[in-house]
């Protein structure tokens, strides 16, 4: 049916004689009032099958139809798509041709094309697809990939005991550009690859780092803030492994001198899934991290980011100012970026005009103007920010104040009616001022514009599935400075470990935060140069809950462990 081929879909279950025309213009005149598409509003009304609309959309796109019933599909053609990846896509490879390096695959909907643009930028393939019926596709990926999924462990001790001879090259050399590009698309690198980051990403990792050593090459997945050596693959793989990553990422492979940057953009599981890539030449080759930004994994949502009811209050108050800085402070990877763009999810209406500039764009909004920061070309946050002021903005987010000329115009920002948000590395919010007068501003513009300063950390959460309780030893009750009397009528409770956590006894994370406002006396403080200790001290006399006192709580109802509070909290005095 290659003349339905771009037409109307209307008209192609028209052509099909799945509906008439009176059908269509039925549920036409329902989509006026409805954000449903025709195909759905067709399926409600019981004009449509779901399997029939599935081959409505594949002629629409030029795709054929077949039935797989007696297809019979060589055991090498199986063999070019690794297990864990036909489950994913539900995908099954059906014919490959070695000249051209076609791969026909066959897939249930035609509306999955970014599974399929995923594909071809992980296995370098040109994919085709063609619409196989969905009963018979299940169960022929079940036939075929069902008993013997490939494991990352399997598939790195077959490559150990392959003879590395193809892939083994000087270091110190140059490498012919044609013989890289050779080993980076070899089938069992990119078989290889694709299975660590499938996993990863099922996993729920935030990282993947690959790690060149002199005599090995290390793989290693950060999960939940904690980072885990995997099986590593065989040394002679190092060079193809980050020349794939670099293929997928467009980065220049015969480049191994410089640091590079790149992105990769995938779908798992019709979820999108951004990979950062970062290359850094070391002495034994290139360490390469892979930062996941699962979107479909992060709830910009306040009320989900786990502040306690008052702590929620209060920060509210402070995002509701019409003018002056909010800081939000903490090392990264504290989830800095999570609470900041929650705030601007919550404050993202009609009458707000909200620009960000960032480095880089982590997640885009709709409603929110984002610029992503390129110093390269002389795109600092600070001329961002300037160029910002002329844009009629009422609320501002700086990704990070690094410097001075930032942090002035941050506060002109502010002064001229603005409300401004910013991130700073620091330990906790009190220090948060010391660094501010570190970067050289005064003190009387600090304490004329800043409102109020959030300080997070994340910690693991105990695993529901093998939680327990415990009795804690005195070498752990005295690092947390606690006494028997303080856990009186308390229990404490740690993860034994099990399959769901990775044995680990953590599962996800949960947010420990601090909120220090600026009332008119800790202002007169901050004008007589008062130490981060008096501040601290006064702002805990007003009610702000220190991180540590965050922690003790958390401790208390169960959700973490005094291991976890010692690793992100600092002591008191």
């Amino acid at each position: 049916m290659e003349d339905l081929k771009g037409r109307r879909l209307g008209r192609v279950l028209t052509k099909m004689g799945v509906v008439t025309r009176d059908q269509v213009q039925e549920a036409l005149g329902l989509q006026e009032n409805r954000q449903a598409t025709l195909g759905q509003l067709l399926i409600e009304l019981g004009y449509v099958e779901q399997e029939q609309l599935n081959g409505a959309l594949g002629y629409q796109q030029g795709m054929d139809t077949v039935d797989l019933g007696d297809f019979d599909i060589p055991p090498a053609v199986i063999a070019m798509i690794p297990a864990e990846m036909a489950n994913t896509y539900h995908v099954l490879p059906l014919q490959y041709d070695e000249k051209t390096k076609k791969l026909t695959i066959a897939m249930r909907s035609a509306d999955n094309y970014q599974a399929l643009d995923t594909l071809r930028l992980m296995m370098g393939f040109n994919v085709e697809a063609v619409l196989a019926p969905p009963d018979q596709l299940e169960k022929r990926i079940g036939q075929y990939y069902g008993e013997d999924e490939e494991s990352l462990a399997s598939l790195v001790a077959d490559l150990a005991d392959e003879d590395g001879a193809d892939f083994e090259v000087d270091g110190s050399k140059s490498i012919d550009l044609e013989a890289q590009i050779e080993m980076a698309n070899d089938n069992r690198v990119v078989r290889l690859l694709n299975l660590v980051l499938l996993q990863a990403i099922k996993d729920k990792a935030s990282d993947i780092h690959f790690e060149p050593f002199d005599d090995e090459f290390k793989m290693r997945y950060r999960i939940d803030g904690v980072l885990y050596e995997m099986i590593p693959p065989p040394k002679h793989l190092a060079i193809p492994i980050v020349s794939r990553i670099k293929v997928m990422a467009n980065l220049d492979i015969a480049e191994r001198r410089l640091p590079q940057d790149g992105r990769i953009e995938l779908t798992v599981g019709e979820e999108p899934v951004d990979l950062r890539v970062a290359v850094l030449p070391t002495m034994f080759g290139e360490s390469v991290v892979l930062r996941i930004l699962d979107r479909s994994n992060v709830s910009l949502d306040l009320a989900k980011v786990g502040m306690r009811d008052d702590d929620l209050d209060a920060f509210r108050q402070l995002i509701r100012k019409p003018n002056g800085i909010v800081i939000v402070t903490g090392p990264t990877g504290s989830g800095k970026t999570t609470t900041l763009y929650s705030a601007l999810s919550e404050l993202n209406g009609i009458k707000e005009k909200i620009l960000t500039a960032e480095d880089p764009v982590e997640y885009d909004i709709d409603g929110l103007i984002q610029v992503q920061v390129n110093p390269a070309v002389g795109l600092t946050f600070a001329a961002a920010l300037r160029s910002f002021l002329r844009q009629d903005p009422d609320i501002v987010l700086i990704g990070e104040t690094r410097d001075l000329e930032t942090a002035q115009i941050a506060v002109q920002a502010s002064l001229t009616g603005h409300l401004v948000f910013t991130t700073l590395h620091t330990n906790d919010a009190p220090s948060s001022i010391a660094r501010l007068l570190d970067l050289g501003l005064e003190n009387f513009l600090i304490t004329a514009t800043i409102e109020g300063i959030l300080a997070q950390r994340l910690i693991r959460r105990i695993c529901p599935r093998c939680k327990e309780t415990y009795e804690a030893s005195e070498d752990e009750l005295y690092a947390l400075q606690l006494t028997l009397e303080d856990l009186e009528g308390r229990k404490l409770y740690r993860g034994r470990g099990c399959e769901y956590c990775n044995h680990s006894g953590y599962k996800g994370r949960m947010g420990l935060f601090e909120i220090m406002i600026l009332d008119d006396d800790m202002r007169e403080l901050i004008m007589k140069q008062a130490s981060t200790q008096l501040l601290r001290n006064e702002s805990r006399k007003r009610g702000m809950r220190t991180l540590r006192q965050s922690g003790l709580m958390a401790l208390y109802d169960g959700m973490t462990t005094i291991e976890e509070i010692i690793r992100e909290t600092m002591v008191e005095d």
